[in-house]
């Protein structure tokens, strides 16, 4: 098939290499524009666009696909199917009613539950035990169209972020391999969402604020699902302290008071509860383990993580 592929993030990346192996004809690939990172704020291409590059394959990257320039540019390719993964742009109906077979998504979560632009990270801060992915027919709504097939997993208990993500980029690879089966035997199935729906709202700097008055489990869920980015934070003191990775333990105290302090770790109290911390990144320094951090602190006295 004649493909037209549109992505932006890692995530997207397995869902084109799926594509390319699938021996699919990849015409255009769309992604975002150019971002500046770093220091420097040097302009850097997405994931997608440096993988699509490097393949040899066609990318454009336009601000906006609500234009008449936009729909024709897409029409022009001949395109048979889109294929899109977090892309981070809602398709227009002058662009879903291009391609002949549509316009499908490969979307990171259990449809309806968690719409919208974070799915994987929402699924951990919330405590979600399942979950898994989505491939779906797209209509004009944010994550409502049919469901074509879902695959699932447990999410362990100690599952961070990273590793959620990682697993669900080899999820949706073999959904999408089996959709693209179907596809070309002519028989997509299709069934309507059912069940009650929530929004993965983008995350903001709030979400990565710990303030310690969750309970344990709530506060380890917060710092396993940004790991290892965008990355938890608590405020020690002066200091921003990036929290990498933690377990939850059973000591009590104020919220945000260091208990203890040993080689398997720093615990600090919360609402209910306690966590130890195992790994953290202070402001303007490297990754280390939690209990060097501490002891490298001169003076520790009354020292708590605050709001």
């Amino acid at each position: 098939m004649r493909t037209v592929f549109m992505g932006t993030p890692d995530f997207a990346c397995g869902a084109l290499r799926t594509l390319l192996d699938a021996g699919q004809e990849v015409a255009l690939v769309l992604t975002q524009p150019d971002k500046p990172k770093g220091r420097g704020y040097a302009l850097t291409p997405s994931p997608v666009k440096k993988l699509a590059e490097n393949a040899g394959l066609r990318v454009e990257t336009p601000t906006t696909l609500r234009t008449p320039e936009a729909a024709s540019m897409l029409r022009e390719v001949g395109a048979d199917l889109f294929v899109v993964a977090a892309y981070g742009k809602l398709l227009p109906a002058s662009v879903l009613a291009i391609p002949r077979l549509g316009c499908v998504n490969v979307h990171a979560s259990l449809l309806p539950r968690w719409r919208g632009a974070s799915p994987i990270q929402r699924a951990i801060l919330h405590g979600d035990t399942v979950g898994g992915v989505t491939m779906m027919v797209m209509d004009e709504g944010l994550d409502t169209g049919d469901i074509i097939l879902q695959r699932s997993m447990e999410i362990p208990p100690e599952m961070t972020g990273g590793e959620y993500h990682d697993a669900l980029c080899a999820l949706g690879a073999e959904a999408l391999r089996e959709f693209l089966d179907l596809a070309e035997a002519g028989n997509i199935p299709r069934r309507k969402q059912s069940g009650e729906s929530c929004y993965a709202a983008k995350l903001e700097k709030g979400d990565l604020f710990v303030s310690f008055r969750e309970t344990a489990k709530q506060t380890h869920d917060r710092i396993r699902a940004l790991s290892p980015a965008p990355t938890a934070f608590g405020l020690l003191g002066e200091k921003r302290v990036k929290l990498l990775a933690a377990r939850v333990s059973d000591g009590r105290g104020e919220p945000g008071t260091v208990l203890s302090a040993g080689k398997d770790g720093v615990e600090v109290a919360c609402a209910d509860g306690s966590v130890l911390l195992t790994v953290v990144q202070p402001e303007g320094k490297g990754k280390m383990d939690a209990f060097s951090f501490w002891n490298g602190l001169r003076d520790k006295a009354g020292l708590c993580f605050h709001d």
